[in-house]
């Protein structure tokens, strides 16, 4: 599963590569340096400058707006990552990366671009993993505290562990902790990608609805950091990656339980960053946020398309490739595909009417939803859960799917 290459993504000719473009030419200063440098140390520069004059300043405008946007992403990325490096990374010696939901879609191209590079990984999903047979040896069945967890032989898929665990129940989340710290080793990157949608109105949604999307969306990045993260801040060493989304910042008609799960997600996501520089003196635990707009997995089958050079869908392994090519640089950011993104990222402070018109153009987006669902009588699921674990409530009852 090699890394895409080439000048156009797998979505084609879009309007991101038309800005990477303008990137890299007209907004980069090492490209139109030495163009004023002529302009400046050369007879026929200063002839043509002066002929020219719009021109010219024209392109030291762009000059100075390039070092400004230069010295932006600089800042950024120092203040990502706490102005201090982190050089150990071992990608195939030391680290080991816990992905949830990785059984498919999303989650399970980040797993096999991983694997493949001969990263450690350990899956936890509800679901059987869906790869090659290669990747998917004859599983162990272990039980811990009631909770079914399944290990993939270390001997014959040496990369990949999978855990068959409940994530949004704390215990079972423990105990599959205390099994993969046994038998793998101790987790120093977690990638909480798991994620459900139901599709429905507030009115149409039930209390089970609701409560499923929070639990597997947002409370489970609670309960899976609580577990993973007391190494890593030990060590002043690792890496937590929340899978977002786009809803995160803009929730439209049939997605309020999804985009409040989201947003959710990525507060907890941003208070997890300062609390890792301000209350646990780890600067080098690293935080990664995707933020991807609408992928074509089965998780949102039916969604309507927007326009494909602006807002093109994204094919799953397109977002897999930018989580882990940044994952890899063992350093903190955001991920977030495609571009447009950058402009709902700050769509709190647009004027009030520029938001409710972008809300309410995007009310057919849901309107054909048919995506996957694991789980379709909750309120059954629910009780039936409830029932074997002798009332343990809302607390130890959510499944999760991979996004």
């Amino acid at each position: 599963m090699p890394m895409h290459k080439g000048w156009l993504p797998r979505e084609g000719f879009t309007v991101d590569v038309v800005a990477r473009l303008i990137g890299r030419t007209a907004l980069n200063p090492l490209f139109l340096a030495p163009l004023l440098l002529l302009a400046r140390l050369t007879k026929r520069g200063e002839d043509l400058s002066i002929l020219h004059p719009q021109a010219y300043s024209r392109t030291r405008l762009l000059f100075f707006l390039g070092v400004a946007r230069w010295l932006n992403a600089y800042w950024s990325r120092g203040a990502e990552n706490n102005w201090v490096r982190d050089d150990t990374y071992d990608w195939v010696r030391r680290e080991i990366v816990v992905v949830t939901g990785g059984a498919g879609g999303i989650g399970g191209h980040i797993v096999r671009l991983l694997a493949e590079r001969g990263v450690k990984v350990v899956v936890l999903d509800i679901q059987p993993l869906s790869y090659d047979a290669r990747e998917q040896p004859s599983p162990r069945m272990l039980t811990v505290g009631g909770y079914k967890l399944t290990h993939a032989n270390r001997e014959k898929a040496p990369h990949v562990h999978y855990y068959k665990c409940d994530i949004t129940s704390p215990s079972a989340i423990a105990a599959a902790a205390a099994l993969i710290r046994q038998d793998v080793g101790t987790p120093t990157v977690l990638i909480n990608n798991a994620g459900v949608a139901r599709g429905k109105t507030l009115l149409g949604a039930s209390e089970r609805d609701i409560r499923f999307t929070l639990d597997v969306n947002c409370l489970a990045h609670a309960w899976t950091a609580r577990e993973f993260l007391p190494a890593m801040v030990a060590a002043d060493h690792g890496m937590v990656v929340t899978v977002a989304s786009w809803a995160a910042w803009l929730s439209v008609p049939e997605m309020g339980d999804y985009a409040a799960s989201k947003a959710g997600a990525r507060s907890l996501h941003e208070c997890l960053a300062a609390e890792l520089r301000t209350r646990y003196a780890a600067p080098r635990v690293r935080t990664v946020l995707v933020a991807q707009g609408h992928t074509r997995t089965a998780l949102f089958a039916g969604y309507a398309e927007g326009g494909r050079f602006v807002l093109p869908s994204l094919e799953p392994e397109t977002v897999a490739e930018a989580v882990v090519a940044q994952v890899l640089t063992g350093r903190g950011g955001q991920v977030i595909v495609p571009g447009f993104g950058n402009l709902l990222a700050g769509m709190g402070g647009w004027p009030a009417w520029m938001q409710i018109g972008l809300r309410n153009a995007c009310e057919k987006l849901m309107t054909n939803f048919a995506g996957r669902q694991v789980v379709e009588d909750l309120d059954g699921f629910y009780k039936g859960r409830e029932g074997e674990k002798g009332g343990a409530g809302a607390e130890e009852s959510a499944v999760l799917v991979p996004e």
